[in-house]
């Protein structure tokens, strides 16, 4: 059984950066592809990233490429999503999710684990 608590929500302002973190507890989470989603109020999930079993490689979605990064650090069974010129809409739960297998995928039907998420408020 592998349980997730994500932690970092918050309110900032537009412009501003936030680091929503994930530790994970259960079997080896090194060996399994991980993500981010996110879900607004009144709007369905919606994938925000993931990243390789290593770390190696990583998916964006187009809403967010080039403002988020997430990373992972195998060692603490931990991942993070770093977030840079947040935006209202980006305002949400975020949820991490780990999926029983190595690779980066992007459906939420793949990922079999989900934390309880945490709430990020961008707003002035």
């Amino acid at each position: 059984q592998v349980q997730l608590v994500e932690s970092g929500g918050g309110l900032v302002q537009p412009g501003g950066s936030l680091r929503v973190s994930c530790v994970a507890s259960g079997p080896t989470l090194g060996r399994y592809a991980m993500a981010w989603f996110r879900r607004a109020s009144g709007k369905p999930r919606e994938w925000v990233s993931c990243i390789s079993a290593e770390g190696r490689y990583t998916e964006y979605a187009e809403s967010v490429k080039g403002r988020f990064t997430i990373s992972r650090d195998n060692a603490k069974s931990e991942v993070y999503l770093h977030m840079d010129s947040l935006k209202p809409e980006d305002t949400g739960i975020y949820y991490c999710a780990t999926a029983m297998h190595p690779q980066c995928v992007r459906g939420y039907q793949f990922y079999t684990y989900w934390g309880q998420g945490t709430q990020v408020t961008v707003s002035s």
